[in-house]
C-alpha cells in the first residue's frame, strides 16, 4: 500500500488522514503551520510522525496531500523538492492542479481531490467522508489512484476539467454557504419580534430539513412552495412592506432571490400564470 503524507493539518487534511488510515493507508509523516493541530492529527493516527517542514513530508511519502489554506498551496509546492514519480494532490475546490506545475516539473504526478462536504470541527468530520461525491483532476496516471481512495472511503466521484473547476465551487458556495447566510437573515428577522437567534434556528430547522428532503426526493420544481409558487402577489407585497420597516437592508437579496424563484414557480405543473406574472412585476419595481 503506497504511503501518504499531509502537509497541513486542518478539518480537511485531517478528516481524509483519519479516513483513509482506516482504510488500510499508512501515513508517513504530516507536518502542520501549527504544533496544535498537528498534535490533535496524532492523537487520532499514533503512529504518524510529525515532520519539522514540508520537506520531510515529501521525502517519506509516496502520495503527498497539501491541504493548507488555498491562497498558500502554489507556494508550499514550490519550496519542496519533490520525487519523480510521486503524487501530489491538493484538495481546493476553486483550483486546478495547475497549482502543483512546479512538482510536475520535478517528475511528479499531479492532481486534486475535492470532498463535497461542509466540515466542522464540532462533529466528526470523518463521518462526513462516507456517501459524498468527490471531484476529481489528474493524468491518466493520477485518476485511477485517486478513484482507489474514493471507493474506499464510500463515495462517488466526478471528473473536471480545469475550466470546470469556478463553476463547480460557485455552486458549493451558493448550496452550503450562503444557505448559512439566508439562515442569519431569517433567524434576524425572528430577533425583531424578540425571540433569540438561538431558538430561532431550532424553529427554523425542521422546516429546512423538510425542504431539503423534498428537494432529494421529488427534485428542485416540485420542492418549491409558498407564495411565488401559488403566485400569491398579495402576500409578496406585504413582505416587501415589512422589510421596509423592520429590515431594509434585505429588500435587494429578497427581491432577487425571488426574481429567481419565479423562474422556478413558472416550470411548475399547472402554474397560475397570472399570479406568477404579477409577482414578477411587483419584485421589478
Amino acid at each position: 500500500m503506497q504511503t501518504l503524507g499531509f502537509i497541513g493539518a486542518g478539518t480537511v487534511g485531517s478528516a481524509l488522514a483519519v479516513g483513509l488510515t482506516g482504510k488500510g493507508y499508512p501515513v508517513s509523516g504530516i507536518a502542520s503551520r501549527t504544533a496544535q493541530s498537528a498534535n490533535r492529527l496524532c492523537r487520532k493516527i499514533p503512529s504518524v510522525q510529525i515532520c519539522l517542514n514540508p520537506q520531510e513530508v515529501a521525502d517519506t511519502a509516496d502520495i503527498v496531500f497539501i491541504t493548507t489554506p488555498d491562497d498558500t498551496i502554489a507556494e508550499v509546492c514550490r519550496s519542496i523538492s519533490w520525487h519523480p514519480g510521486q503524487y501530489i494532490i491538493h484538495c481546493s475546490g476553486a483550483y486546478s492542479a495547475e497549482l502543483l506545475q512546479t512538482a510536475h516539473e520535478f517528475g511528479a504526478h499531479t492532481g486534486v481531490l475535492h470532498p463535497l462536504q461542509s466540515f466542522s470541527l464540532q462533529t466528526d468530520p470523518v463521518k462526513n467522508l462516507r456517501g459524498i461525491t468527490y471531484a476529481l483532476e489528474g493524468d491518466d496516471q493520477t485518476l485511477p489512484v485517486l478513484k482507489d481512495m474514493v471507493k474506499v472511503l464510500g463515495g462517488e466521484w466526478i471528473i473536471l476539467k480545469p475550466s470546470d473547476k469556478l463553476s463547480y465551487h460557485l455552486a458549493a458556495v451558493m448550496a452550503s454557504n450562503y444557505l448559512v447566510t439566508l439562515m442569519e437573515m431569517a433567524a434576524g428577522l425572528w430577533q425583531t419580534f424578540g425571540v433569540p437567534e438561538d431558538k430561532a434556528v431550532k424553529a427554523l430547522m425542521p422546516l429546512v430539513r423538510g425542504t431539503l428532503s423534498n428537494i432529494e426526493k421529488a427534485g428542485i420544481t416540485s420542492a418549491l412552495s409558498g407564495p411565488i409558487a401559488r403566485g400569491d402577489y398579495g402576500t409578496v407585497l406585504k413582505h416587501l412592506a415589512n422589510l421596509e420597516n423592520t429590515a431594509p437592508e434585505l429588500l435587494p437579496v429578497y427581491k432577487e432571490l425571488g426574481s429567481q424563484t419565479v423562474k422556478i414557480a413558472l416550470d411548475k405543473e399547472n402554474p397560475n400564470l397570472a399570479g406568477i406574472e404579477k409577482v414578477s412585476e411587483i419584485l421589478a419595481n
